[in-house]
Formats: C-alpha cells, sequence, structure tokens
C-alpha cells in the first residue's frame, strides 16, 4: 500500500453520503492505480473513481494508473463520478 495517496476533497462527502442512502462502501484510494471506492447496494458492487467535479476538467482526468486499469478490468463498470448525486445515481440505474 502507498502512503500519503492524493485524495479528492469531495471523497469523505460522497462515502457518507453513500453510506447514509444505504450503501456499503470500502474506500480504496490508497491503493496505487486503482479506483477510490467500492461501493456495495443491493447485492450488486459499484466500482467509482471520484473526481472533484469543482476544478476545471483538465484536473478531472484519469492519471495514467486509472486509465490502465479501466482500460484491462475485466469486472464490473467503471464509474467515474463528480459528486454524490451522480453516485447516488448509479445506484438508482441497477
Amino acid at each position: 500500500m502507498r502512503r500519503n495517496a492524493r485524495v479528492d476533497d469531495n471523497q469523505k462527502e460522497i462515502v457518507e453520503g453513500l453510506r447514509r442512502y444505504g450503501a456499503s462502501v470500502l474506500i480504496t484510494s490508497q491503493l496505487k492505480n486503482c479506483f477510490d471506492i467500492l461501493v456495495g447496494y443491493n447485492g450488486i458492487n459499484h466500482i467509482m473513481e471520484i473526481k472533484d467535479g469543482k476544478k476545471p476538467k483538465s484536473q478531472r482526468k484519469l492519471t495514467k494508473g486509472e486509465q490502465q486499469f479501466c482500460e484491462t478490468w475485466q469486472g464490473g463498470k467503471y464509474n467515474i463520478v463528480n459528486n454524490l448525486e451522480e453516485a447516488i445515481n448509479i445506484l438508482k440505474q441497477q
């Protein structure tokens, strides 16, 4: 595990909001070249990469490692969320 991983400013808000919504949330942002959170809801796991929607689009790009993970992951869909509303909408779509 790497130390001092950069965490988006809105991660805490999104994690707390998803938990209030009834989801289980596992924070994985400390893992290198991975996604930020794994969300379990109604028996389905959702991979979510959190980007800060308040930042310019150029600062919300996936890192090289995140992009590679996204392109090679053989499991569930890799979701990019910018705020709590987008995260909850993913859960509602299942």
